[in-house]
């Protein structure tokens, strides 16, 4: 279907069935996005509008509604943005909740579409109610509507409805909203498909401990991606680069002086003029051959300039003849124009971080805006009735001394801290919380990894269907930590409750959830000699505090407390030490940050 695109609205979260993924949610073997792409299968182009899904085929374009969950208009607008220009003349526009449509549904509201000439063509279901998330637009009627919106935050999809439309009655095209009409749906399915394909069971999850290298890779590359969008750079240092930047502007945006000195033209000596040139200051006029000017580093040379002769190179007679030294070099001391990036050059490629270095090179050359993957948005949770930010300690109990650190180790790694809680040890504390994680991206939990009587989390994430990344490491310290993916896409974190343990673990893994997030390339790792490794490695990897080497490479500390952090007192960062090393082994440090 050349003439028709497609919008599929993805996003959202199902209030009346507990916040769900609701077009993950599976009838007839297949999910109700499934159907809803199969269903617009034939079309150009296809647009979904909502959480990234790393399982869709790469030639659907995936964005997101900014903000997340800003509503249908929002999400209908970011889909033809996306789409851009050249969009079809006809636009289908679905939501993802519709298990029962099909090709026919849609071939017969674009021949409809076609056929009427209306602005929109909207299926009607059997009481004849006209459902405007089952449509035709055309694209010219479906940009005006937009346009016409002061701001389509919030919007019902009646404010879009233009005067010009056409109903359709149409069979199958009944929506789920509520688990009762999900139950419904799949007795409808059974009844009339017999044995339509089932869903495969879930594979069963390795509860072996894995290597700290082999669970880094299984967050870089089987976490969920966050929505890309387009944004101001300076404002988002710690997201990653969705798309390559190119240069606006060329560098220099002219030819330009690159030393303070004299322009001047041909060869010497060079009678010189009254007038300068300053940065940023009006270009003088033209030299003559055998004329020269004053200039200043980074001011624009006059047309007819051959060269600058820096100062140091010159000599100047009755205050009105310039010469050049003899026995100075011949230099030309201009930097041309587009000689460091011309435009259309690549200032950096997909997946780079947003860094000072990135917005100010992007700056250079007329880029503001780009698009982006993050900044990673966390919330940390300190679990723990012992546990005591503020005020005097009561008997049994103890200072948080890592809660307050927590959001400025994550900021050593662009990940933005939202705020900060205290979970008491309750039997479902752990269930409010991951039910309420789909306002951030990460979920950081200190304690209650282990299997105490008072660990309560990974039941909650069980009872949360999550998605298990990483049961446990095989590290020490650090073993019983956890990563899962919640159905809302959040990043789940478990920290063992020791601290020293939490920092090394979220200092360990913290770049791997982010490039996995944003999709950045991998940091390069800092690898150096540990000149006493025989002294500290064990039987299996460890992490320990160390300092530079007078002589190059780490010493690290045989041994450790890590009840507290005292231990990184006047040290440089940790290292991973593989199990069994020997002295001068070549180690990863983990700098500590300031």
């Amino acid at each position: 279907m050349t003439t028709a695109d497609a919008i599929v609205l993805a996003g959202g979260r199902a209030s009346r069935m507990g916040g769900v993924d609701k077009p993950a949610i599976i009838i007839g073997g297949r999910s109700m996005l499934d159907a809803a792409l199969a269903a617009v299968a034939p079309c150009a182009r296809t647009v979904v509008v909502g959480p990234h899904r790393h399982e869709l085929d790469a030639r659907i374009v995936q964005v997101r509604e900014v903000p997340p969950g800003s509503g249908p208009v929002a999400a209908v607008g970011a889909g033809l943005r996306a789409l851009g220009p050249t969009a079809a003349p006809l636009v289908v526009v679905l939501a993802a909740d519709l298990p029962f449509l099909s090709q026919t549904t849609v071939a017969e509201l674009i021949r409809r579409g076609i056929e009427s000439g209306a602005d929109a063509v909207f299926a009607a279901d059997e009481s004849g109610r006209p459902q405007y998330l089952i449509g035709v637009w055309r694209r010219t009627a479906l940009t005006e509507a937009l346009t016409r919106l002061d701001s389509l935050i919030n919007q019902p999809m009646k404010a879009l409805i233009p005067a010009d439309t056409v109903t359709v009655a149409m069979p199958g095209i009944a929506d789920c909203d509520t688990e009762e009409q999900v139950r419904r749906a799949r007795m409808a399915w059974d009844a009339t498909a017999v044995g339509a394909p089932r869903p495969a069971p879930a594979a069963a999850v390795s509860t072996t401990p894995l290597p700290l290298d082999e669970a880094r890779d299984i967050l870089r590359t089987n976490i969920s991606r966050l929505t890309e969008y387009r944004t101001e750079l300076a404002s988002v240092r710690g997201a990653t680069l969705a798309a390559p930047l190119t240069a606006v502007a060329a560098l220099p945006r002219f030819d330009v002086s690159a030393m303070d000195g004299y322009a001047v033209a041909g060869d010497g000596p060079w009678r010189l003029r009254r007038d300068i040139g300053f940065a940023g200051g009006r270009r003088p006029v033209g030299l003559l051959p055998g004329e020269a000017v004053r200039i200043a580093t980074g001011a624009h040379v006059p047309d007819g300039t051959t060269r600058v002769l820096r100062d140091e190179y010159a000599r100047i007679e009755n205050d009105e003849i310039l010469y050049q030294h003899e026995d100075s070099p011949l230099r030309d001391d201009i930097r041309r124009r587009g000689e460091d990036r011309a435009p259309g050059d690549l200032v950096a490629p997909e997946g780079t971080p947003v860094t000072a270095g990135l917005i100010s090179a992007a700056a250079s050359v007329e880029v503001t805006e780009a698009m982006v993957r993050g900044p990673v948005r966390a919330r940390i949770i300190m679990t723990g009735d012992e546990i005591r930010s503020t005020g005097p300690l009561q008997t049994g109990q103890t200072r948080d001394s890592i809660g307050p650190i927590l959001p400025d180790v994550l900021s050593w790694y662009g990940i933005r801290a939202i705020d900060r809680v205290h979970l008491r040890d309750t039997p479902r504390g752990f269930d409010e919380v991951l039910g309420a994680a789909d306002d951030c991206d990460l979920l950081v939990i200190v304690g209650a990894t282990g299997g105490g009587a008072a660990d309560q989390l990974r039941g909650a994430i069980a009872r949360a269907e999550a998605r298990i990344l990483v049961h446990r490491l095989k590290l020490r310290p650090g073993g019983s930590t956890v990563v899962a993916e919640l159905s809302s896409g959040t990043t789940v974190l478990g920290l063992p409750g020791n601290p020293f343990a939490a920092v090394a673990v979220l200092m360990a893994l913290s770049p791997a959830v982010v490039e996995g997030r944003t999709g950045g390339h991998p940091l390069r790792p800092l690898i150096g000699p540990l000149r006493n490794a025989s002294a500290v490695s064990g039987p299996v990897t460890r992490i320990v505090p160390a300092r530079l080497a007078p002589y190059g490479g780490w010493l690290g500390d045989p041994q450790i407390r890590t009840t507290h952090l005292g231990g990184l007192v006047d040290r440089d960062g940790l290292v991973v030490v593989p199990a069994e090393a020997t002295d001068n082994d070549l180690v990863e440090f983990l700098p500590l940050q300031v």
